[in-house]
């Protein structure tokens, strides 16, 4: 009898390939408030009607003048207005000054403001005219911010296919927006497989039964999907069956983008996903050469991607955020998906390189390099909690106390 060759386990550099090139981007789209669409992918491009500033304004506290009546230190001037931010301005008199306000419009005929710091009032008498004593020679423009200098009108200042965070819905806002077309969120069907799965609260801890385990990827699934700007429909667990598997992929696949399944992906007697994915379509079973997260599988049922991950918590979670997080974001129509990392200094040794592209929990430390969590088991969450990144270790490297290494950080792929 002759033993099947196993497949080569694919890089996930190939993996991801293969998954971006399956993906056609969702066209629907939708208006939102601009307070309601932080996460959101933009649909269109989104151009200023006007120059931002609208026209040359102060940025400091002090006094317009025009340079050629500050020839020398100790200048004095009348002082012929008052400027306030959000009030017009009169042309500025020769050998007068304005006081003029942080955000006040530059008077015309004005070229520099001197900070007050530099300036002095001048006593006189009740009812006569403000003057001021200028006591530093101002250079042409000096703290002048002029109008369009952020923004010029007619000028792309948000790009289709952007992630909307607090600083573009700020730019938005500055240019006058207060709704935007963004990309409909992704619906994607969540659930788990497994019969020792336990949902916390319905079972206290001295009461759990043997071989029971809390579903904590149910958790954290839901919330790396929400936080990736999914419309998130739980189905929470199914059953060990095949016909209750096939009932629970054919109603998430009638109304759904993606549906996302963590364990049951093996193909062990209690393993259903498989038969039952491609008794309702199609599924590729893939082995990552990742650690950790090795297997995961790939298909359609209907129009729905389905995407099965492992059932190990930190497998499932750093799956989920090597592949399933750029195929959800290229889903929304953005094009770079792929997290930058930083070349940090490795404070710790890493003797038994693994053949396979490692993904090890770590965390900067005060002196600027980066620590490494001791227990890089599949099946300790703990590991992610504590750590603020992932070490990218290609397959085969050791790693030595002062090596540069790829960081990647979870604020970078959680964002």
């Amino acid at each position: 009898m002759v033993t099947p060759q196993r497949a080569p386990l694919k890089p996930l550099n190939e993996a991801l390939a293969q998954l971006l090139a399956a993906v056609q981007p969702i066209n629907a789209v939708e208006q939102g408030a601009l307070l309601d669409l932080d996460g959101r992918v933009l649909a269109q491009d989104v151009v200023s009607a006007l120059h931002v500033p609208p026209q040359d304004n102060s940025s400091m506290d002090g006094y317009a003048v025009r340079l050629q009546d500050v020839t020398a230190p100790g200048v004095e001037m009348a002082v012929s207005q008052r400027i306030p931010a959000g009030s017009a301005s009169a042309a500025l008199q020769p050998h007068t000054v304005a006081r003029i306000f942080t955000g006040a419009p530059i008077p015309a005929g004005a070229d520099a403001v001197v900070m007050q710091e530099d300036c002095a009032a001048v006593a006189g008498a009740e009812g006569e005219t403000p003057r001021v004593q200028v006591n530093a020679i101002p250079k042409p423009g000096q703290w002048i911010r002029r109008a369009g200098e952020d923004v010029a009108s007619g000028a792309v200042v948000l790009s289709r296919g952007m992630r909307l965070g607090p600083a573009e819905l700020g730019l938005a806002a500055s240019i006058g927006m207060d709704r935007l077309d963004v990309v409909k969120r992704p619906r994607v069907a969540l659930f788990s497989t497994g019969d020792e799965l336990v949902m916390p609260g319905t079972v206290a801890p001295q009461d759990m039964p043997p071989g029971a385990i809390y579903n904590s990827n149910r958790f954290f699934l839901n919330s790396l999907l929400r936080r990736m700007g999914c419309e998130v429909t739980d189905y929470g667990i199914v059953p060990d069956q095949l016909e209750a598997t096939v009932q629970a992929l054919r109603d998430a696949s009638a109304a759904h983008d993606v549906i996302l399944t963590s364990g049951g992906v093996s193909v062990g007697e209690e393993d259903h996903i498989k038969p039952a994915v491609q008794s309702l379509g199609t599924l590729d079973l893939w082995q990552i050469a990742i650690k950790p997260g090795k297997p995961f599988a790939h298909g359609r049922v209907g129009a729905a991607h389905f995407m099965g991950l492992p059932g190990n918590p930190v497998s499932s979670f750093v799956t989920f955020l090597l592949l399933v997080r750029p195929f959800l974001l290229r889903l929304q129509g953005m094009v770079e998906v792929a997290p930058v990392g930083a070349s940090l200094r490795a404070d710790f040794d890493w003797p038994r390189a693994d053949k396979r592209q490692e993904f090890l929990r770590a965390r900067r430390n005060a002196n600027g390099g980066l620590d490494l969590f001791p227990n890089q088991s599949s099946g300790v969450l703990t590991s992610a909690v504590w750590g603020d990144g992932l070490v990218d270790n290609p397959g085969g490297q050791t790693i030595r106390q002062g090596d540069s290494v790829r960081f990647v950080s979870f604020a970078e792929l959680l964002a």
